[in-house]
């Protein structure tokens, strides 16, 4: 145990290639993103909103209830295992979306998605933060969703254009098959283990060996009495909820405006690579300014970007719109991550991270039932106007409820200096 050390620059090399194989993860839902609803209405003739965006739905609710499993099973099993299952899964899918012959198909390859997703990128998160401790916890899971979402990004765009150039099928489907060789090669032979960084992590803390809460009083306290794991789980399903709508309406919103396939990749690149580079700085950020108010105010900052995306009609207008929407959410992400790893416990962190994973990806299915009814019912900018309104009001939420996780004099979560306030049985 004596070689185990935390910290970024202890664990350079394994962190390193943990950020490429989240990139890879991220690629995979990119090369969806621009091209599917275009499939959806060109090829199956798809024309309600609800039904273009069932894909959405499916993904998200997998993933969701995945990410739950995932953390579990980390802790149980160890994180490299269930990075590897993820991988596995995610095989046949590009398959699928090349040569589907009905939605159905579209469906299934979405639900293998959705597991594959809940697995690999769950599994990064945690082992991320089991390498980093707890000084840089921020910086590191900064550099994890910069990795994932600029990757989204870069496949979007790449997918776009290869639809461009080629058609909507099966060529832009061929990067998935690079996304999950080399994927699966580097997690199953050159990714370590991670779980003796959490035993010595453990054992520098205060508490007993045995200081560990029941899985129904993880998921509980995740979702709803503790103000502060509360706070971030309601926060990250709000965040994926104005994202499945952005998946969902934004290429058809764009497309009514006349915007050719390839312009449409380039919009729906802007969003996720604003988000991706924007998190090199917010990660590392919220370890100095603290957690609670960069969240607050980036569901804010996302609520107007949508807000701009409305009220534009140019490619211009709406690239801003969808930067906004891209800073605000890198204000967000990592920092939501990083909350958590200051109030969970090591010895049950990966279980809370599932948890308040699995509401953040439940946003995905709720955004796209929602936009794609509203969609519907009011148009594609009455839906968007909701989703507006609801991200904003999440800010509220948490300005009000959450109070600062993160002692900004000597960058340690407060938890440290917090124990004994907690229930005798955790203790």
């Amino acid at each position: 145990m004596s070689t185990v050390r935390l910290g970024l620059r202890e664990n350079i090399a394994q962190f390193s290639l943990l950020v490429l194989v989240n990139a890879l993860v991220g690629a995979m839902v990119g090369m969806e993103r621009t091209i599917l609803p275009a499939i959806a209405e060109r090829e199956f003739h798809l024309a309600a909103r609800a039904a273009i965006l069932s894909f959405i739905v499916v993904f998200g609710v997998t993933k969701a209830l995945t990410n739950y499993l995932a953390g579990r099973l980390a802790d149980r099993i160890g994180r490299k295992h269930v990075l590897v299952g993820g991988w596995i899964v995610a095989a046949p899918v590009p398959f699928l979306l090349m040569w589907a012959p009905s939605w159905g198909w579209v469906l299934f390859a979405n639900l293998l998605l959705g597991v594959s997703q809940g697995l690999t990128w769950s599994t990064t998160v945690i082992m991320k933060i089991d390498l980093a401790g707890a000084k840089n916890r921020g910086l590191a899971m900064g550099l994890n969703e910069f990795a994932g979402y600029f990757a989204v990004a870069v496949s979007a765009l790449a997918t776009g254009w290869i639809a461009a150039s080629y058609g909507l099928r099966p060529q832009p489907f061929y990067l998935g098959v690079g996304f999950v060789a080399v994927g699966l090669v580097l997690s199953a032979v050159v990714v370590r283990e991670t779980k003796d960084h959490v035993t010595h992590e453990s054992s520098l803390q205060e508490d007993p060996p045995d200081a560990r809460p029941t899985q129904g009083d993880i998921f509980w306290r995740t979702t709803l009495k503790d103000r502060n794991l509360s706070s971030v789980s309601q926060a990250g399903l709000v965040n994926n909820l104005n994202d499945g709508m952005a998946w969902g309406l934004f290429p058809l919103f764009f497309a009514a405006a006349n915007h050719s396939i390839e312009r449409i990749g380039i919009l729906a690149a802007v969003y996720p690579a604003t988000w991706g580079v924007a998190q090199l700085g917010t990660g590392a950020l919220s370890d100095v300014v603290g957690r609670k108010w960069l969240i607050a105010s980036g569901m804010w900052v996302q609520a107007v970007g949508i807000a701009v995306v409305i009220l534009s009609s140019t490619f211009g207008g709406f690239a801003l719109g969808a930067a906004l929407l891209g800073v605000g959410t890198a204000m967000v992400y990592p920092t939501l991550l990083a909350a958590i790893g200051d109030v969970a416990h090591p010895s049950w962190r990966a279980s809370s991270v599932g948890v308040y994973r699995l509401w953040r990806d439940l946003g995905y299915a709720v955004g796209a039932l929602v936009a794609g009814v509203a969609a519907d019912a009011l148009g594609l900018k009455g839906a968007m106007w909701i989703v507006a309104t609801l991200t904003f009001a999440s800010g509220v939420f948490a300005a009000v409820r959450m109070t600062e996780t993160l002692d900004s004099k000597n960058q340690l979560p407060k938890r440290e200096r917090s124990e004994s306030a907690w229930p005798s049985h955790v203790r």
